[in-house]
């Protein structure tokens, strides 16, 4: 017996010892800010030297996997919907470890041409690599374009290359023979003068043709110049360019970044009036785009690609280019260093030494089919941001946090509308977050690539404090209306109709894909702690609906529970020790629930969603009305709080909603007049 427990009390020793370590090697890993300066960045202590040491970081988990010249930029995969799926898209993944990790080396090269990593001289190996896309013996051969072939992911990753060899010449592209430069144009060319998708892709065709042009070659310049106004064609206003159809981080890291790119490589020299319109249209960023970062310098959880991460923040860095007494640099970087430490600072960003697929672990749920592991790294593009000047503003200014404490007042809620794009940035100073409201409008049935019509955009908001949630089959249900269909499965709504924004109030029409029949008219109204929703419900036969709130992951805490009951409403409130959530019944709602899930949050396996939930008969004006509201862990909730609503009344075909503080909104639907709750 002595022996059985001498052997148990062995094990979990040396259980707990490897536990451990893994654990210490998991704190190791997080990237640690050497020496801050908190006299330059009070907030972050971050400077452009910390940048580079950001970028290294990332570089050098890249390089833990190449151990020759000949190794390829090729990881492990992650279970699930991501490729390679077969051997034939090997060659493309390797393409894009290639080309993406080379946006977090380029920078660093174009400073340091012998960088050296896991003693591997870095420009060597990236020389030897693209010579091997070059030659039918090597495994990660690329054959030039056939004459009838279309646009692939090839296009993509030769556009990055090519604002590689923008970048860093000296390093990449002068050392190669004019036989090897010839012979990477033939290659290269074959797809930046052929055919593209209409939408960002577009300028990678731009930056192949460009790159090659000012290097001396022939290139189909009608084509350069088409594309590059079908490009400018795709901007709306306020910095927002539509691609085809969304609006979402690709904007930014896509349009704007690659507009401004290519004008200071190229556009000033050869087209200055086309500079000149990209030039504007990126300044039109200045007033709006910093909105969407929170107080602490967050990104939303929101669209496609995810994983891309920081690469959000890659334009900010170049608003250095313009010179503009009126910008506030200090907050442009604060807001950056912000974004990357978001990332770089959580443990479950790496996983084998490589970002996941995710926004900190890996998260299936919001992975498109066209990624691959190597894919993550087009997050390097933010530190393309270290082509800026050391003495440029953007790095010199202090930095602030602007206008989060000047400008906005607590108690407060401000909100940015941008016209022509119909999209809707809340900032929230009670707790810091930032909110954006969008387009969606996709059916599952016609998305054949299963990501514009899913969670990344069908959310009725999406909040920097409250990453989305995925819905589950059983109901359960985040910021957004579930409908039982005809099929009996739960459906969520994903075709919205933007009607207008008036009076702080954003209206939207939803009908659900698989019933035309079933239709809402839906108000959401920010609040100073959250979202007031009036919604009408124009569906004329009984129907089983949920709505969701935001959901919070479970900590290291439990989850808290509680409820109340105030002025005849039904109240349910929870706390994850981080924030807390309530949801208020105001009208036509049967019942309350907490619903506790698994794996379906993006920070914890465990999470908790509040869900109203209602079985919905047909009668005149059936208005939901509902309060989503929000604070930190730790505050108290008052009367107000919880119930900052006195009445609503339905009056001449409106909804007039009173408030306790005096206030009124009236949210104008078609409804019968002279109804009262």
């Amino acid at each position: 017996m002595r022996i059985i427990f001498t052997l148990i009390a062995l094990f979990l020793t040396a259980n707990f010892t490897r536990l451990n370590a893994q654990s210490n090697q998991k704190t190791a890993a997080v990237f640690q800010i050497d020496q801050p300066d908190y006299e330059q960045s009070p907030y972050t202590g971050m400077t452009k030297q910390h940048w580079r040491d950001a970028a290294l970081y990332i570089l050098e988990g890249a390089f833990s996997y190449i151990n020759s010249y000949e190794d390829p930029m090729k990881f492990p995969k992650l279970p699930g919907k991501s490729y390679p799926h077969n051997e034939d898209q090997v060659p493309t993944e390797k393409l894009e470890g290639l080309c993406r990790t080379l946006f977090v080396a380029a920078p660093l090269l174009k400073e340091n041409p012998s960088l050296q990593v896991n003693g591997i001289d870095v420009a060597k190996y990236y020389r030897l690599q693209i010579l091997n896309l070059l030659n039918p013996s090597k495994a990660s051969y690329i054959p030039p374009r056939t004459q009838d072939q279309g646009p692939t992911q090839i296009l993509v990753e030769f556009g990055a290359l090519a604002i590689s060899l923008f970048v860093a010449p000296e390093a990449i592209w002068e050392p190669l023979s004019q036989e090897q430069k010839d012979a990477l144009a033939h290659t290269m060319l074959s797809y930046g003068n052929g055919p593209t998708v209409p939408s960002n892709w577009r300028f990678f065709n731009i930056f192949v043709m460009s790159f090659f042009k000012d290097q001396g070659y022939p290139i189909n310049e009608e084509l350069l110049t088409e594309y590059l106004n079908l490009s400018l064609d795709q901007y709306r206003a306020d910095g927002w360019y539509n691609d085809a159809p969304a609006y979402d981080y690709y904007s930014m890291w896509a349009f704007q970044l690659y507009g401004i790119l290519w004008s200071e490589f190229y556009g000033q020299k050869y087209l200055p009036e086309i500079a000149a319109k990209f030039t504007s249209n990126f300044t039109d960023m200045v007033d709006n785009y910093p909105y969407l970062f929170s107080e602490n310098g967050e990104m939303i959880m929101y669209g496609r690609s995810i994983s891309y991460r920081f690469a959000s923040i890659s334009p900010l860095p170049f608003f250095g280019t313009l010179e503009n007494e009126d910008i506030n640099y200090g907050w442009m970087r604060r807001i950056s260093s912000g974004v990357l430490m978001q990332f770089l600072s959580n443990p479950e960003f790496l996983e084998d030494e490589v970002p996941t697929l995710g926004f900190y672990g890996h998260f299936e749920p919001a992975v498109q089919n066209y990624s691959c592991r190597g894919s993550v790294y087009w997050m390097g593009k933010a530190f393309l941001g270290l082509l800026i000047p050391d003495n440029n503003p953007f790095w010199t200014a202090i930095e602030n946090n602007d206008p989060w404490k000047t400008d906005f007042k607590k108690d407060t809620v401000y909100n940015k509308f941008q016209e022509k794009s119909n999209l809707l940035i809340t900032d929230y100073p009670n707790i810091g977050a930032s909110e954006i409201r969008a387009w969606c409008h996709e059916k599952v049935a016609d998305d054949w690539q299963k990501f514009r019509s899913s969670e990344n955009y069908n959310k009725l908001s999406y909040n920097s404090a409250f990453p989305w949630q995925a819905d589950g089959q059983n109901g359960e249900v985040s910021m957004n209306y579930a409908i039982k269909n005809k099929k009996n499965e739960w459906e969520v709504f994903r075709l919205y109709d933007f009607k207008k924004f008036e009076d702080g109030i954003y209206y939207r029409d939803a009908v659900l894909e698989t019933d035309e029949t079933v239709t809402m008219q839906l108000a959401d109204i920010p609040l100073p702690n959250g979202i007031l929703r009036i919604d009408l419900n124009t569906t004329n036969k009984p129907l089983e609906m949920r709505l969701g709130h935001y959901a919070l992951p479970k900590s290291e805490q439990e989850i808290k529970y509680s409820r109340k009951r105030i002025d005849s409403h039904d109240i349910l409130i929870m706390d994850n020790g981080t924030y807390q959530l309530a949801m208020v019944i105001l009208s036509s709602w049967d019942n309350l629930e907490f619903i506790e899930t698994t794996g379906l949050h993006p920070v914890s396996k465990e999470s908790s969603v509040l869900n109203a939930v209602a079985q919905y008969a047909p009668k005149a004006d059936s208005i939901f009305a509902t309060l989503m509201l929000w604070k930190a862990s730790g505050d108290s909730w008052s009367k107000e709080d919880l119930v900052p609503v006195k009445n609503l009344k339905l009056k001449n075909g409106n909804v007039i909603v009173k408030m306790k503080n005096g206030n009124t909104k009236t949210c104008k639907f078609s409804v019968s007049p002279n109804r009262s709750f």
